[in-house]
C-alpha cells in the first residue's frame, strides 16, 4: 500500500536509515522515533498504518511500548511488527506472546522484511 504512513521506532541510526530508505524506495511515507516513549506519542498523534518497533530501546522497551499502544483506544488496532536482534527461540516466543503482529530479525533481510510489511497491508 504505497503512500501509507509507517512509524519506525529504532534507536540505532544506521538501522533506522536502512529501514527508512527501503520503505521510501517502495513508496511509503515514514516517520521516525528513537525511543519507545516518543514512538507511543507519535503513534497517538499521527496514527500510522503500521509500526515497526525495536525491542531494545532506551527508556521503555518495545514490549512496554506495545503494551501502551494496545491499551490506548486510538492506537490499539495499528499493526506492530517487532524488529529485533533477539534471535533466540525463547525471545521470539516472548515477543510474539506479547501481542506483536509480526517479527523480523536484525540484520534485516530486505526481501523478507518487505514481504512482512506488505503482508500487513494485504490483511
Amino acid at each position: 500500500m504505497a503512500g501509507a504512513l509507517i512509524l519506525v521506532v529504532e534507536d540505532n541510526e544506521k538501522n533506522r536509515k536502512l529501514v527508512r530508505d527501503v520503505l521510501k524506495h517502495k513508496g511509503y511515507d515514514v516517520i521516525e522515533s528513537e525511543t519507545g516513549e516518543d514512538g507511543v506519542r507519535l503513534a497517538r498523534e499521527r496514527r500510522p498504518r503500521l509500526i515497526l518497533l525495536d525491542i531494545q530501546l532506551p527508556g521503555i522497551d518495545g514490549i512496554e511500548a506495545l503494551r501502551r499502544l494496545r491499551a490506548d483506544e486510538t492506537t490499539r488496532a495499528i499493526p506492530v511488527i517487532a524488529v529485533t536482534a533477539s534471535a533466540l527461540d525463547r525471545d521470539r516466543q516472548k515477543i510474539m506472546a506479547a501481542g506483536f503482529d509480526g517479527y523480523q530479525e536484525k540484520p534485516l533481510n530486505v526481501k523478507a522484511f518487505m514481504a512482512a510489511v506488505e503482508a500487513v497491508f494485504g490483511r
